[in-house]
């Protein structure tokens, strides 16, 4: 369990009080579907007008995405390269070389080094975070292996999911209710990366999830709920709301896998 205990169930953020509730799940591995994933899990607790939240980590796994950094022979550029990023406490990132290699491997060589570029340019015009801008998500958010408190995760090495906007179309298609796949951690604020919310919801979803409610270790709580609680209608007492999505809408056409 995370050494910071239990977070509270609800937040305050901009005056509005907003709920925040932890799905467990089995542990979620590569070649499951997530849009099978929350109808089993986030089902059975879900409400009208709630949106479902979904780890970016857990996401990719399921996509297959997740690799082991066994498999990984980091090359020359890789070795070069991940000894120029930057140390810092928000993890190890590119800096392992064998994070590095897979990036390479996802985006190409090319695209790194006119990252690189992007880099010195903006570090002489006092600007951060080009490199990221020109390499895109999956070096962006690559997690390096050893960082996960689920077991079966500690070797994987893994990028962002793919296809974000689209994994969060297809749970809203089959659900009726809005999706949200975010980058939640212990050290930086959370990022909604994709969902089918409005630009201001997604604002406020992300500012919800800043003391990271769903664990970082082994809660095994990859999913989670977001519910508006001073809007809430009579199901928030506890009475299930109708499932919007279904019998059909179950078996999902998504193919995809993991969690923390």
């Amino acid at each position: 369990m995370s050494p910071h205990g239990a977070k509270p169930l609800d937040v305050v953020v901009d005056g509005r009080t907003f709920r925040r509730i932890p799905i467990h799940t089995d542990v979620l591995r590569a070649g499951r579907d997530p849009v099978e994933a929350v109808l089993t899990f986030a089902g059975p607790h879900v409400q009208t007008g709630d949106t479902v939240v979904l780890s970016e980590s857990a996401v990719a796994i399921m996509q297959g995405r997740g690799r082991d950094w066994r498999t990984i022979t980091p090359g020359r550029l890789a070795l070069a390269m991940s000894r120029r990023v930057t140390e810092t406490a928000w993890g190890e990132g590119l800096r392992n070389k064998y994070a590095m290699q897979y990036a390479i491997e996802l985006i190409g060589a090319p695209r790194i080094l006119l990252a690189s570029v992007a880099h010195v340019v903006g570090k002489v015009l006092g600007r951060k975070g080009w490199f990221y801008l020109v390499a895109g998500l999956d070096a962006r958010m690559m997690d390096a292996p050893c960082h996960t408190g689920i077991e079966e995760n500690f070797n994987l090495v893994i990028p962002a999911p793919a296809d974000p906007r689209g994994t969060c179309a297809a749970i809203k298609a089959a659900t009726g209710f809005d999706a949200a796949i975010c980058d939640i951690n212990d050290i930086a604020p959370a990022w909604c990366v994709a969902s089918t919310l409005t630009k201001e919801r997604a604002r406020l979803l992300a500012r919800s999830f800043d003391d990271n409610p769903l664990g970082q270790f082994d809660e095994q709580t990859p999913i989670g709920i977001w519910r508006e609680v001073e809007s809430a209608t009579a199901s928030d007492t506890g009475a299930p709301a109708d499932r919007p999505w279904t019998e059909r809408a179950r078996r999902p056409t998504l193919r995809g896998g993991g969690q923390r």
